[in-house]
């Protein structure tokens, strides 16, 4: 069995250099690659591209790459709760290319398949539309989205074991899976590794052969993104 472990986040992190693509799995808060990002930062990798539903917030996860101005573009669906990510899109230092979230998804999701490229309704008729293919389908008009290409996904997993299979749990499970094998190189972050064989196999969202380096992440703060409570009565 290939094992696919890798001793520390630094070592996951190899080969990483200024002006890649990187993909980086979650939503809002929730299922983000927290120890890879932390070593993006640590690394100062500068000029980078980054594809990922959404920037993270001010002071926590993609929020932390752009606070030191390490994002030259980013490719995301939504943005909203980033005020530094707004202020860097207005004055031009950071170039932004919002794409419809299911085209976001397909487009990962075609990369991880070998897909080159893909026809869809949404966006036709706006500003996602230009300068791309267009074409009808019995009647109705669609765009010609392109797959991605990314140099590494970082993606974040409840379980894994060290043949780099994967389990995801709750709503971790959104653009975590469709990045695995969406790259050149998958780095795999888990809460708990296990031995390869341990899983069940019935219970595995993401086989090994997606994955290409794995390790055994920590300290996760697990941020809430906007805490609502009923008030006190």
């Amino acid at each position: 069995m290939i094992n696919k472990t890798v001793s520390s986040v630094e070592e996951a992190c190899e080969g990483i250099e200024d002006n890649m693509t990187f993909m980086l799995g979650g939503f809002g808060l929730s299922g983000i690659p927290e120890n890879a990002i932390k070593e993006l930062v640590r690394k100062n990798v500068q000029n980078v591209t980054c594809i990922s539903n959404n920037a993270g917030v001010d002071d926590f996860g993609l929020g932390l790459l752009l606070k030191k101005h390490q994002i030259k573009k980013m490719i995301s669906s939504y943005v909203g709760e980033n005020k530094e990510f707004e202020r860097q899109m207005l004055s031009g230092e950071m170039e932004v290319e919002l794409i419809p979230q299911g085209t976001l998804a397909q487009r990962c999701q075609a990369a991880q398949s070998g897909i080159p490229a893909f026809f869809t309704p949404a966006g036709y008729g706006t500003e996602v539309a230009e300068g791309k293919e267009t074409r009808e389908f019995d009647g109705k008009m669609y765009v010609m989205e392109r797959a991605f290409k990314a140099d590494f996904a970082f993606v974040k997993a409840w379980k894994g074991d060290e043949a780099g299979n994967l389990i995801f749990k709750g709503t971790a499970r959104n653009f975590n899976p469709i990045m695995c094998g969406a790259a050149n190189i998958t780095v795999a972050e888990v809460e708990e590794l296990v031995p390869a064989g341990e899983l069940d196999p019935n219970q595995i969202h993401i086989p090994g052969i997606f994955v290409q380096r794995i390790f055994q992440g920590k300290d996760y703060e697990k941020r809430i993104e906007q805490r609502t409570v009923r008030p006190k009565k």
